[in-house]
């Protein structure tokens, strides 16, 4: 999923009656600029600079490029920026002229589209871009902070940046510093990873220099022009990666306190492992063939070798009919058993259809004693039950209602936990997160890539050695409060629980509990920790790393808002009541907006001053070179239509871009979409409601069923719809849609093409265009409906409104939307 900013205009519009009120239009529209994909001259980056503080796990990441306009014409300047997945912006500034303009966090109720669309997506890492107008010999600056919480994984913390700056760039530098209390353990700059594949390179980055003691390091890469040179001639496209890991001896883990907030983070070593009763259940649907199917083939294959003697192991296969290997029981991990299933995966072979919620039943018999009295006697109290279950398309046969599989298997499975992997880009992702969350367990996303078989692999180990199940860390209520989640279905190897909350005025010590069952008990233990009265530069001291942590002395702090942020929108997701999703919702905004997080209840926003020389545009993909003036854009516009569900285009003269805004209006609505008083001509749309998507449920989507376009001159209407277009004026010509045609009135002709399309000619530089949307297969969520183009508006006066006809006069304000690319088809 990626990241982009969007252009946003203000402009008077009067309030018709007809019309969607104006309060109504600005807060739900948006603008997005959409390139014609002509070549950009490139512009120099003088530097290129990515500092990262990391302290407990918690990062702040800066990332600042220089771009000077060395050319004689106005060109347009992108930065772009690879952010991971689970971070959230913090800051964006733009330093021109002398000047800095810094983003601030505003309320994003109408933006939520755009972030569900591009989630169903699942993809690992967002993309942040702006392009930006510059006049010629002009040096603009972009930075932009992005905090996130490092994930341990197979006994180690990954830091990955971005370095993507596009071309060679003589200052470019990285510069990281790492401060662990608990001390590091072990720590490594990986070769630059050009791709999720593993690198087989045992060299660190030319020019890496390191400094590290118990609890600090530093690291700094500052690759010259010839070295950027020989990874790829366009500069470096890579991400820069370290691994570490800490120390951590203490069964209760580490707790630090700093300015009333407190983080615990839990990761006991050396506990032995608990065996496992695992269902592997895949699907061998149609879609699954080829690559797909030979590369799950190849992960089991390893999978099933790495099976330890305690454990307990069955396979289903689904596509339309469910075929299970062992009929009826899990059985241990032999060598003989293990022999026998990798046969078994060898010989299988894709067809059919999707039946997801017959598979998921038939895995739950196996592995839950309560839905299978036959199963019990092979299970143990002591071994964690275990679904991983693998499909890369939607329930297509049987049960195919969301909300029914969901209640289907959360019935079955109990106390079973799921964990789903959505194989490419036409798994049901969305599903496949919701049972995950639901059953005790998480979903992930594997890509089609050459490396997808260890991307199983990769998952499959996360959780193969489970230590603790059902874990529960409490804290004395007249000790801690506004705790985020304490609850764990399971802890494993190499892996970390962290919980954050308040502490009391007072406390000099914390009491904490545990419990939770290993391989052999229930295990209750109690602890006592000291509390440190320490303030930011007393641990920054402490830590031996003075003077590098800047900016994130109150970490702990913004780690509790971070972490109750993203579980408060997580459990709007869980809801059904629509209440409780508002309440959480408004809770998710107000600590967005009070620690100034971009998150996707909230939307970064730029207000650039109407006095400012240089014009700002945004922009999706790579436009062409910029030639116009804050004057010209404001002045003419001769191209505008509207479309999809429903969005509005505008071209801008010289600019060479598209401009587009969405209305998110109700059914029945009519909008008034261009009214020139002088020449008597008024637009107006009548929208219509269309199902929603699976995954962004929340999106109304509405389309335009009904175009009406009204002439003073001679009392003309005519009314466009997908079957028929109706003139009314001396007398009734109505033309069906599907044979050519035409209408003549003075100087008014209305030509149809026969297939899907209706030109509207009113002459002296005024031609209107509507497309009939039809499908010969439609997918649940089409519908026909129309689009409406101004294909020629220069003729249209000065005094022209409505949604399209008022760009012709903008109060130029600029503001940057977050939004999320790739999102646009999906919306749309």
């Amino acid at each position: 999923i990626s990241l982009c900013l969007c252009l946003c205009f203000a402009s008077h519009i009067e309030k018709h009656n007809s019309s969607v009120g104006v309060e109504n239009i600005l807060s739900t529209w948006s603008f997005k600029s959409v390139g014609l994909g002509t070549k950009i001259t490139r512009l120099k980056i003088t530097d290129y600079h990515v500092h990262c503080t990391v302290t407990s796990r918690y990062a702040l990441t800066t990332v600042e490029s220089t771009i000077w306009n060395q050319f004689h014409l106005t060109k347009e300047a992108a930065f772009e920026v690879d952010l991971p997945a689970s971070a959230f912006i913090s800051n964006f500034t733009i330093t021109s002229g002398g000047k800095v303009y810094v983003a601030q966090v505003k309320e994003r109720a109408a933006a939520r589209k755009f972030y569900d669309a591009a989630k169903k997506h699942g993809k690992i890492t967002e993309k942040f871009r702006v392009v930006v107008s510059m006049p010629p010999a002009i040096h603009m600056s972009f930075s932009i902070s992005y905090e996130e919480l490092l994930t341990r994984r197979l006994g180690r913390y990954e830091l990955a940046l971005g370095l993507r700056p596009g071309q060679p760039v003589q200052n470019l530098s990285v510069d990281i510093t790492i401060a662990e209390q608990s001390g590091i353990s072990f720590m490594k700059v990986l070769p630059l990873r050009t791709s999720r594949l593993l690198s087989t390179e045992a060299e660190v980055p030319p020019s890496t220099q390191v400094q590290q003691n118990p609890y600090c390091a530093h690291i700094h890469y500052s690759p010259t022009l010839e070295q950027q040179r020989n990874l790829s001639p366009k500069g470096l496209n890579a991400d820069f990666v370290i691994q570490y890991d800490v120390e951590l001896k203490d069964l209760m883990g580490d707790i630090q306190v700093l300015d009333g907030y407190f983080v615990h983070y839990f990761a006991p070593r050396a506990l032995p492992v608990v065996s496992k009763d695992v269902i592997f259940v895949i699907d061998i649907s149609g879609s699954m063939i080829g690559n797909k199917i030979k590369q799950t083939k190849a992960a089991m294959s390893t999978i099933l070798d790495e099976l330890r003697e305690g454990d307990y192991f069955n396979l289903i296969t689904f596509s339309d009919k469910v075929h299970t290997w062992k009929k009826g029981r899990t059985v241990q991990a032999t060598k003989q058993n293990i022999q026998e299933a990798k046969e078994f995966v060898r010989k299988i072979s894709a067809e059919g259809w999707t039946n997801i919620n017959a598979a998921l039943l038939s895995a739950a018999q196996l592995v839950n004693p309560s839905s299978s009295s036959s199963a019990s006697h092979s299970l143990s109290p002591r071994r964690v039950p275990m679904i991983i279950f693998l499909t890369d398309g939607e329930a297509t046969i049987g049960v195919t209602a969301q909300d029914a599989i969901l209640h289907n298997a959360q019935s079955a499975l109990g106390s079973v936990s799921l964990f789903g992997l959505a194989f490419g880009d036409d798994a049901d992702f969305p599903l496949l997160k919701r049972l995950a969350l639901e059953n005790r367990g998480i979903a992930r996303m594997v890509f089609e890539d050459a490396d997808a078989a260890l991307q199983l692999k990769g998952f499959y180990d996360e959780v193969a050695s489970p230590l603790l199940s059902d874990i529960q860390l409490s804290y004395l209520e007249d000790q801690a409060y506004d705790v985020t989640r304490v609850l764990f279905p399971n802890y494993f190897q190499g892996s970390e629980l962290v919980v954050t909350g308040k502490i009391k005025s007072g406390v000099q010590e914390m009491q904490v509990s545990l419990t939770a069952n290993d391989s052999k008990q229930k295990l209750k233990v109690e602890s006592k920790a000291r509390l440190a009265k320490s303030k930011g530069n007393e641990t920054a001291t402490f830590l031996d790393c003075k003077g590098s942590l800047g900016g994130i002395y109150s970490f702990v702090q913004r780690l509790w808002a971070y972490f109750t942020i993203k579980e408060l929108l997580l459990a709007k997701i869980n809801s059904t009541d629509s209440l409780a999703q508002q309440l959480l919702a408004e809770k998710a905004t107000n600590l967005s907006l009070k620690y100034n997080f971009v998150t996707p209840v909230t939307s970064l926003v730029v207000v650039k001053p109407d006095t400012d020389k240089y014009p700002t545009s945004i922009s999706s993909i790579p436009t062409s070179p910029v030639t116009t003036t804050t004057e010209s854009v404001m002045s003419t516009v001769t191209q505008t239509f509207m479309d999809g569900d429903p969005h509005f285009f505008v071209k801008l003269p010289n600019l060479q871009q598209n401009l587009c805004f969405t209305v998110d209006g109700r059914a029945n609505d009519v909008l008034r979409l261009l009214e020139d008083p002088e020449k008597g001509i008024i637009v107006e749309g009548h929208l219509i409601l269309a199902p929603t998507k699976r995954g962004v449920e929340e999106h109304t989507r509405t389309f335009f069923d009904k175009i009406t376009i009204k002439i003073a001159k001679g009392g003309i209407s005519v009314t466009l719809m997908i079957d028929s277009v109706v003139v009314k004026g001396e007398g009734l010509h109505s033309l069906p849609t599907t044979q050519q045609g035409s209408v003549t009135y003075l100087d008014l002709k209305i030509v149809l093409d026969g297939h899907q399309s209706c030109w509207i000619d009113f002459g002296k530089g005024m031609l209107f265009l509507v497309v009939f949307h039809r499908y010969s297969h439609p997918s649940y969520y089409q519908m026909e409906h129309l689009g409406f183009y101004i294909a020629d508006g220069e003729g249209l006066s000065s005094l022209t409104q409505g949604l399209l006809g008022m760009l012709h006069f903008l109060i130029f304000l600029v503001c940057f939307t977050v939004c999320w690319l790739g999102a646009e088809q999906a919306a749309g």
